[in-house]
């Protein structure tokens, strides 16, 4: 039983190890981006951030194409129902061709009083 304990707390210790190396590296990161930015002049952070903008819009639009592609793929795909043979509003059912016998009848409902009217 100890023998397990020690593997599932080796296990946690190892992930939390990691975990600590992993916000490490991120605040390196971070720092060092900093420094970067401060060594730009202001135009160039400027220029820089117009840049990753127009970047933005580009991706955005080509992803906004592709998703267009695939919806008309979907749309005109092999399974679909547009391009059955059978016509979806074609009245092939028997039930829907009986005639209607509530057209003409009146409410039953409506000449009865009501239990909760005295």
């Amino acid at each position: 039983m100890g023998l397990l304990k020690n593997l599932i707390s080796g296990m946690s210790e190892d992930k939390q190890v990691a975990k600590a190396k992993f916000k490490e590296a991120e605040q390196d990161m971070k720092v060092q981006k900093i420094l970067e930015e401060r060594q730009k002049s202001s135009n160039r952070r400027e220029f820089e951030r117009y840049m990753r903008e127009q970047e933005e819009e580009k991706i955005k639009e080509a992803v906004d194409k592709i998703r267009k592609q695939k919806g008309k793929e979907m749309w005109k795909g092999k399974h679909n129902i547009l391009d059955s043979e059978k016509n979806i509003l074609a009245n092939d059912r028997p039930m829907l061709k009986e005639k209607n016998i509530f057209k003409n009848n009146k409410n039953i409902f409506s000449n009865k009083k009501s239990m909760f009217m005295n």
